[in-house]
């Protein structure tokens, strides 16, 4: 083709996602704790954004290389810094002009940078300070030949202080710095002190301050000789980076033993600073601990504003957010699961429906005399986890059992590996992650004899085994004992066990084997129906969406008239609304639940290919993860998937339509407001009730 493609900026296009997250912390119409819970949200991904996006830009940068599809790394970290900067000045401004004032329509007094008026509040301020805080604060002067270290995503205050002098100076005095770090209940060695104090209630009105401003306003407690004239808010995002991707089997698990400790030393990536912070404070901080001016990230008075899912709950009791209450299908009620398995494909819809079916499934093969083998992949571990305790139970009693660990998930590698060899403990096979690959597929085999014959039961999910993400994120799990879908489940096992050889499939699609290929031949089919005249349509749902190669097709799809409508989470590099995608409409969906489910349409002239799939659309999916994707065929199952998918593409109250500017507008409103996650819980619930 002539025409000349553009992409956006995988990052670039991160930030306007995790910005509409912020948005919402924005939305009056939302429960306060609600919105707080969105705010903590937006910090909680930003800050996890700069110690590995961010830091894999320095690292690229400071190396003079490129980073998969980018140039120029130091243009767009100077890029994402700008960005970045706003979007916090905005933070602020919400939490100072929206926050701040409807908690105190609700006769809450969330103190911002004052000191409290009352005596009875200063007093208790200051014995709380002395009785509960200062044995925690390890305050430090910066002077020359200085050694301290700062942590990892801890916050500190950096203060401005002079020494006092009885008599008057015949110069001006030279400022002393010092530093003092917040002692959070999250920071390792400190776990006693919320961020959040409660002050005596006055009256109707209840007061909180933040744990920050009660150290500030007694400094002087800390340093009795000097006089501070300011305190600010610092931290530092270090590299999370393990470089465990390359390391074989043998070595895995001790090597991730030996860097988890290190990670909160790794090289800096960002320092957040109050953006009001004395320059010559700021200047001493540099040239202290070797910052650069390109690492530096203006900020707000409070850091770390994750804290607010901690926000004390019962200060406003009526603004709680009510748990939703998962259905339980009757068709799964009162029956064996191998029992309801076999009268055809199963699906759940999380959260909306019952995780406790997995639960089920796996509790009821532990104890199942008919049950020989239990195999799982288990990417990212809950803790205390109910699917690890079936799966030890189905060891102890005599079942061979193989857990497919994946160690490399990023921040649960701990959790994984004290899981994993809890498990192995048990009796249970662990095999650990692929050298350069991690396994992202989430699938179950059940192996049974019935009748004197094998009979296997499959259990594929677009999310992890995992009870507590199932009640957060959207996803949806197919149970099937359909004998071409478990025989391939049976070769793609064997082939985690051993890549030496590439399996065939029947059904299922697997990254590094055949998923690519086929959906590009997918793609190419509605290409050649459109072609011929006739209706070509394709909806995709994911995460995320930056493999070139795949975009490329999707513009040439556009461009041979095929209608693709694009339900795209975070990542996108497709520019919509150009002559070469003026098919192509995407919309982001942000609410209560994290939409997480990935699910591909191909209308095939009518008679429509449906799959579900753990795989999102990024380089790394496709190039350095295992992932599955299965077709969807008993057809009150697909039914039910594709009015999901309607509701979705009809949402005109929290989707938001994304142009060629990264921007998302509100799509234009209907006589009928559609909330689309409000909607599919009232839908999958009258089917329950009718």
């Amino acid at each position: 083709m002539s025409l000349r493609f553009k992409y956006f900026n995988r990052d670039i296009s991160w930030l306007a996602f995790n910005y509409r997250v912020l948005e919402e912390a924005k939305d009056t119409t939302l429960p306060i704790y609600e919105q707080m819970s969105f705010l903590a949200r937006y910090s909680s991904n930003l800050d996890e954004f700069y110690r590995v996006r961010v830091a894999a830009y320095r690292n690229a940068a400071d190396s003079d290389a490129s980073l998969e599809d980018v140039t120029n790394p130091t243009h767009v970290l100077s890029r994402i810094n700008q960005i970045v900067s706003a979007q916090i000045f905005d933070m602020s401004d919400i939490l100072r002009d929206q926050l701040v004032p409807e908690l105190l329509k609700h006769n809450v007094t969330l103190f911002i940078g004052q000191q409290p008026d009352l005596p009875e509040h200063k007093m208790f301020v200051h014995d709380y300070f002395l009785h509960e805080v200062i044995a925690y604060l390890q305050p430090v002067l910066l002077t020359r030949g200085t050694r301290t270290f700062l942590r990892d995503n801890r916050p500190y205050l950096a203060l401005k202080l002079f020494t006092k002098h009885k008599r008057p100076l015949k110069t001006a005095p030279r400022p002393s710095y010092a530093l003092v770090k917040l002692p959070f209940k999250d920071a390792p060695y400190f776990n006693d002190l919320p961020r959040f104090v409660e002050l005596p209630q006055v009256g109707e009105m209840r007061y909180i301050m933040f744990l920050d401003d009660v150290i500030r306003f007694n400094l002087s407690e800390l340093f009795p000789g000097y006089d501070i004239e300011g305190a600010w808010s610092i931290k530092v995002n270090r590299d999370a980076d393990l470089g465990i991707d390359e390391i074989g089997e043998e070595d895995l698990v001790q090597v991730i033993k030996q860097n988890l400790a290190r990670r909160s030393t790794g090289l800096a990536s960002s320092i957040y600073h109050d953006r009001t912070i004395a320059p010559d404070l700021l200047k001493c901080l540099k040239k202290t601990f070797g910052f650069s001016d390109a690492e530096m990230v203006e900020s707000g008075r409070y850091l770390n504003l994750h804290h607010f899912d901690e926000f004390p709950r019962h200060l406003i009791p009526a603004e709680a957010l009510k748990p939703l209450q998962p259905i339980h299908p009757r068709r799964l009620q009162n029956i064996s699961m191998f029992d309801a398995i076999r009268q055809g494909d199963q699906v759940i819809h999380y959260p909306y429906q019952s995780f406790d079916y997995v639960i089920r499934l796996l509790s009821e093969a532990a104890i199942d005399a008919n049950v020989t083998e239990i195999k799982v992949t288990q990417y990212r571990v809950a803790t205390n986890s109910a699917v690890v305790d079936s799966l030890i139970a189905a060891a102890h009693n005599n079942k061979r059992v193989t857990v497919f660990v994946e160690l490399k998930a990023r921040f649960d590698e701990q959790n994984n590996l004290q899981m994993s060899e809890r498990m192995k403990e048990a009796g249970i096979n662990i095999i650990y992650s692929i050298p350069g690959l991690k396994v992202h597929a989430k699938m179950a085999l059940i192996n049974r004899v019935e009748d004197g014959r094998q009979r296997s039961y499959a259990y594929l999910s677009t999310g992890n085994f995992n009870e507590k993400t199932a009640r957060q994120y959207t996803d949806h799990g197919l149970f099937t004992c359909d004998e071409a879908i478990v025989t391939d489940l049976q070769k793609a096992f064997l082939f985690l066990e051993n890549q030496s050889s590439q399996p065939v499939f029947n059904k299922l699609l697997l990254s590094q084997v055949n998923m690519f290929d086929r959906l590009m031949e997918l793609i190419d089919r509605e290409i050649s129906i459109a072609r011929q005249g006739r209706d070509a349509y394709i909806v995709l749902k994911m995460n995320g969406l930056q493999y070139r190669p795949l975009i490329n097709k999707l513009y040439e799809a556009s461009c041979a008239g095929v209608r693709v409508n694009l339900i795209i989470r975070g990542i996108c590099c497709l520019v919509p609304q150009q002559e070469f995608s003026s098919n192509i409409h995407i919309i982001r969906i942000v609410d209560r639940f994290l939409e997480h489910g990935r699910v591909w349409l191909f209308h095939n002239d009518g008679a429509d290919d449906l799959y579900l799939t753990s795989a999102d659309l990024l380089n790394r999916n496709l190039k350095r993860r295992i992932e599955l994707a299965f077709p969807v065929e008993n057809q009150s199952v697909r039914n039910e998937i594709i009015s999901i998918l309607r509701l979705q593409l009809a949402d005109n109250v929290k989707a938001r339509v994304i142009d060629d500017n990264l921007d998302g507008h509100i799509p234009p409103q209907s006589p009928q407001p559609i909330r689309s996650q409000e909607a599919i819980y009232r839908m999958l619930l009258s089917k329950e009730t009718v």
